[in-house]
């Protein structure tokens, strides 16, 4: 799983992948549990939490169905809402109203802790299995108050969004290594075949 949102919400839509254009092709959430697994991967839980909330899962499916369908509801909304920006457009006043009560849930659940000389938002009620949703809501509401949003792009050769951090902000690509590498064997190919053509019609 490629980490290369450069933010917690950007890299949640990003568990969707496809081409850059139309609908995703793959996801790597098929249940409850991956839910768990991506979150305790990127750090937003720790072993721990993501035993207790596999566990209240494994023991109320249910509950864990329809945590797991709230969380592909939020991920739509995050993507639905950073596209449109990342393209461009104003989200619509319907999206932004949805999204203002995913964040209004998440703050209720949150609580203010002292750390290190400052205070930050704490999230730690691994009882109720929508949890690890709440960080990544609150991080989304940050991003779309505060930004950077001039820096949200799309990758050229995916689905994923990013935050560019390059000093001249001119990143193409999600990644170098995956879409940015297939860009240039595209074009190193591309030549090739032009090359090979004025060859055999001179």
């Amino acid at each position: 799983m490629r980490i290369v949102g450069g933010n917690l919400a950007l890299d949640f839509v990003n568990t969707r992948s496809g081409p850059p254009d139309g609908p995703p092709d793959d996801d790597i959430l098929h249940r409850y549990d991956d839910v768990i697994a991506w979150a305790r991967w990127i750090g937003l839980l720790t072993d721990t939490a993501a035993a207790q909330l596999r566990r209240q899962g494994q023991a109320d499916a249910i509950a864990a169905q329809a945590a797991y369908r709230r969380a592909l509801d939020v991920r739509d909304r995050l993507d639905e809402l950073f596209r449109s920006v990342a393209t461009g457009h104003t989200p619509t006043g319907r999206l932004l109203a949805a999204f203002r009560d995913d964040a209004a849930e998440a703050l209720a659940h949150a609580e203010i802790r002292a750390d290190d000389g400052g205070f930050r938002w704490h999230w730690a009620d691994h009882r109720d299995l929508r949890q690890p949703l709440w960080p990544i809501v609150h991080t989304a509401a940050t991003l779309l108050t505060t930004g950077p949003l001039d820096r949200l792009k799309g990758c050229a050769g995916c689905r994923f969004l990013f935050l560019d951090e390059s000093k001249n902000r001119s990143r193409r690509w999600c990644s170098m290594e995956d879409c940015g590498t297939a860009a240039k064997i595209h074009r190193y190919v591309a030549r090739r075949a032009s090359a090979r053509a004025r060859t055999a019609a001179s």
